[in-house]
This record gives C-alpha cells, structure tokens and sequence, in this order.
C-alpha cells in the first residue's frame, strides 16, 4: 500500500462520522434504571479514539454538534481521548432540539443469555443533516495533509446528506492519495427510511469504488453490496470463515481497488463469553489471528471498531497484513474486557496479548 510519510501531514488519520452520547445502566437495565454512566461513542470515532489513545498517531473527527452543554460534554470527551476537534462543525442551538440536537445512545451491556441492547436517540441529529459541501475537502487532503480517511455505513445511513457527503468524502480523498478504509456495518433500522436495502446498495457500491481497506463480513457484503455466496456446507465449523473468503474473491474481482479486506469471527456463546478471531485478504492472500476461544466480555460494544483500529495501526506501520490482522484482533479482544464504546488498552498490552501473554497480574 502507498503509506504517507508521517512527518508530511499533519493528522495520520481522520474519521467522519457522528459522535453520540452513551448512556450506561451498568450491570442494570434501561427500563429500570435510576442512573447513568455516561461515555462517548460512535463507530467512526471509536476507530480515530483507538489510533491515538492506545497506539500514539496524530487523528481527528468531521462530524457536528449543537452548541450547548450535552454538545460540550461530548467535545470534553473527544479532548480527553486526545482526539483533535479542529473539524467540528458546530449548529446553533434553538433551546429544545427542534431544528437540530445532538445523539444519545442508550445500551446495556447484557450478561450471560440476556444480549446486550442498543436504544439510539439520534433522530434530527446535527450530525445527521451534515452534507456535501460542509467540510473543505480540498484544503484537509490538499493542504493540512491526513494519511488515512475511515468511515462507514452507519454514518452513510443516517440521512440522504451524509450518505451524499460520505461519497463526497472518499473522492476527495482518493484524489488525493489519502488512503481510505470503510466499516459497511449494515443496519436495517437506519437505512429503511431513507430507501432501504436497494438504497444502501446503490450509495455504498458507489463509495467502494474509492476504498483501500474495505471492513465487513459476509452478511454486509451481501446488503450492502450485493453479492451472493452459492452453496455454503451450513455443517461446517468455520463456516464463517469459509463464506468470508468466498465473498472476498467475488467482491475483489469487481472492485479492483480493494487493497485490504477485513472482519472480525465472532461466535456468540453467551453475552458474555464469545469465540473471536478475525482475518484479512490482501495481494491474494488470506491471513487468520490467533483465536481467542470463549473471550470472556465486559462490554461487546466497540469491539468491532477497536479491531478496525488496530487493523490501521498495523498496516500503517509495518504494512505487514499478518500483523495487521493480530493488531486488530488483540485490540478488539482487549477493548472488550473493559466498559465504555472505547479502547482502554495501551500498545504495549497489546503486543503481550498478541504473543501470547496471558492475564496474570503486573506487578
């Protein structure tokens, strides 16, 4: 892959993306509870927030907030992970959210056979009217500099702007030679109202065509990019990871540009306890983490994101895809053991994990 030189831009990464506000019963339930953790959270930031708290490099977030105190709030958040807010939009406020407010995300964690939920208020959101034209493309690829653009479907998802202003986005970027990556991270709920499956097809196979380091598994692939897998043995144990290849061999033969292509397996025991590993294509090879058989879980939440980042990380510093793949899997598994949407872990934790270290105590 064409790395930048780091000394040369200005951010080593940048994610668009919306930004909410996480609200955490804790070991309760939403529809019980008296009071709330609060964290920030979102799956594009999650990504920026990885890269710089646990792995060091320079990021930033496009996104918009009301300016009042739920907006600062959030803003406080993003400045204590160490992530630049140089690009954040912000909208007047009117008082009671009628013209625009900003997102809040309520989610339990779950334990054992009760599986964590995820309540979103993030309707009419700042975020969500963002649009093409918003943000100055040109002088941020052209002039500041950034290595590495990261986005994804959710954000696409949020409203005929983003999806518009996400297209906009990954252009520009190519153009530039910024490399880009891309969660497809399918969600049935945010796409119905604004045209379905057939519009998260037809907005997210036009993005692709300006992807580096697509990310999804084989069930986004197919909603989101249409591709089918004939065939599959259902009997066999690495289904997943069998259906994965098959989808990649189709997806790269079309779009050509795909240098990477990546997901996390997850096998759900329990809220609690999942086997997880991931694997990457790339120059025609498949590479496979070591596994992590009944991972045990704090919170699922990020987890995904926090593999997306490590998987950065990686092939940004080494651009080793076998590494690349244990980067992102050992920082996903660690991202999960503590609460919160984001990365807790530190580099050096990771290494350990990826080597092989297991949890005695440090001492």
């Amino acid at each position: 892959m064409p790395l930048k030189l780091r000394e040369k831009y200005a951010f080593d990464q940048i994610s668009l993306g919306e930004i909410m506000l996480r609200l955490d019963p804790g070991e309760g339930r939403i529809r019980t509870a008296r009071e709330f953790k609060v964290w920030e959270g979102g799956g594009e930031y999650n990504v920026a927030r990885g890269l710089r708290r646990c792995f060091g490099l320079k990021t930033a977030v496009c996104t918009a907030f009301v300016d009042n105190d739920v907006g600062r709030l959030i803003e406080d958040f993003i400045l204590q992970g160490g992530v630049a807010t140089d690009w954040i939009l912000w909208r007047p406020d009117d008082g009671i959210g009628r013209s625009s407010r900003n997102g809040l995300n309520f989610t339990e964690r779950g334990f054992g056979i009760r599986g964590a939920v995820g309540i979103p208020d993030r309707g009419n959101t700042a975020a969500s009217q963002l649009k093409p034209g918003d943000f100055d493309w040109e002088r941020l690829f052209g002039e500041v500099g950034v290595r590495w653009l990261h986005t994804g479907g959710i954000f696409a998802a949020l409203s005929e702007g983003t999806a518009a202003l996400t297209i906009e986005a990954v252009k520009a970027a190519a153009k530039h030679g910024t490399l880009v990556s891309y969660d497809l991270n399918y969600r049935p709920s945010l796409w119905k109202s604004i045209g379905g499956q057939k519009k998260a097809c037809e907005v997210n196979r036009e993005i692709a065509k300006y992807v580096d380091v697509m990310i999804g598994n084989e069930e986004d692939y197919t909603a989101c990019l249409g591709f089918e897998v004939e065939g599959m043995d259902s009997s066999l144990t690495n289904i997943e990871t069998e259906a994965f290849k098959k989808m990649i061999q189709k997806a790269v033969a079309e779009f050509k540009n795909f240098k990477v292509a990546a997901t996390t397996l997850r096998k759900v025991l329990t809220a609690t306890k999942n086997d997880w590993s991931a694997i990457c294509w790339a120059e025609g090879k498949f590479y496979e983490s070591r596994k992590y058989p009944a991972l045990e879980i704090l919170d699922r939440v990020g987890g995904g994101d926090s593999f997306a980042s490590g998987l950065i990380y990686g092939l940004l510093t080494t651009g080793d895809p076998q590494k690349a793949v244990d980067y992102g899997a050992a920082h996903g598994a660690l991202a999960m053991t503590t609460p919160g949407d984001t990365s807790m872990a530190t580099r050096k934790e990771v290494e350990k994990v990826m080597g092989g270290g297991g949890a005695r105590v440090v001492r």
